[in-house]
């Protein structure tokens, strides 16, 4: 028996894709003249803040784009100013780390017509301990200490619609409402796609509370749940098809397999580093979102349409 041929796909947009990736390296891609650099007074007491936190944001992006320490970070942020042309005063280290501490990160994103068909999953990331080569080549030497992101992606437009940041030991399926929390309720969502571990009441509960369907293979010893509410009923549909068509076909048949592509994103998340610079949560967050705010603004500037052929 002849094993079967691999398959094979095209980039539909290869012209305007190759076009937009030189973008993502430019360096004054990222200055927008018409931003507001200084923070405007809010008649609050005490001493008012100099720059905007759309100002901070852009500044600590640059020290995520490019790996730098706070201190490169500024010098490297007077140099694009000073390419722009623009004479706005570039905040310090020190003004940097306080700021991130309380910054309410921006995520631009796109919306794309019809209902929003998530992609949902989470990955760990290191903040603190050895590499991975250091560890094989000379042991572990000290406690290595990580957290979970966890993020809901929009298939249409490759974007990040929602992101947690738990300690490491929290479940995944917990997050699920929390997620689902930061869709707009004005913004229809037709599906919710995840794997095993957000087979629970929770989160069946929570995706058929937006009038959602959920397409979550059920878990291996799963059994029939108490038919006492919409979530439950769908659920057990769900095990049934199962049971009578096969796990395999099952995910053929509701394009479970999709999934794949937010495993990729996290691939991308990555990309700026193994691990996080900053140590505590707050920080921790700040960094994290403004991860994704990059990611966004990449699939923005141009993302490859890829279809299969064979």
């Amino acid at each position: 028996m002849s094993k079967p041929s691999p398959a094979r796909y095209r980039t539909t947009n290869w012209s305007s894709y190759n076009g937009s990736l030189p973008k993502r390296g430019s360096l004054l891609i990222w200055v927008d003249k018409d931003m507001t650099w200084r923070a405007p007074r809010d008649g609050r007491c005490g001493r008012p803040a100099i720059f905007s936190d759309a100002a901070i944001q852009f500044c600590l992006s640059i020290k995520i784009l490019f790996k730098l320490p706070l201190r490169q970070t500024a010098g490297m942020v007077s140099s694009l100013l000073k390419l722009a042309g623009l004479d706005w005063p570039v905040p310090d280290f020190s003004t940097l780390c306080r700021r991130q501490k309380n910054l309410a990160v921006q995520i631009p994103y796109r919306r794309a017509g019809g209902p929003l068909n998530l992609l949902v999953d989470s990955t760990g990331i290191k903040f603190l301990g050895d590499g991975e080569w250091q560890s094989r080549k000379h042991g572990v030497q000290g406690r290595r200490q990580w957290r979970k992101v966890h993020l809901a992606m929009d298939p249409a437009t490759s974007d990040i619609r929602a992101v947690e940041f738990t300690p490491s030991r929290d479940g995944d399926s917990p997050v699920l409402p929390d997620l689902l929390g930061q869709i707009p309720e004005d913004e229809q969502i037709g599906t919710v796609t995840a794997d095993g571990a957000y087979d629970t009441r929770r989160c069946h509960k929570a995706i058929t509370d937006r009038q959602a369907t959920p397409i979550t293979p059920i878990r291996k010893n799963g059994r029939l749940w108490k038919d006492d509410c919409p979530a439950a009923s769908a659920r057990n549909e769900t095990l049934r098809a199962t049971r009578y068509y096969g796990r395999a076909f099952w995910k053929r048949w509701t394009g479970y397999h999709a999934r794949s592509r937010i495993e990729a994103r996290m691939r991308c998340l990555k990309s700026f580093g193994e691990r996080i610079a900053a140590r505590d949560p707050e920080r921790q967050t700040a960094e994290i979102h403004i991860r994704i705010a990059l990611m966004n603004r990449f699939n923005a500037l141009g993302t490859a349409e890829i279809i299969r052929v064979a």
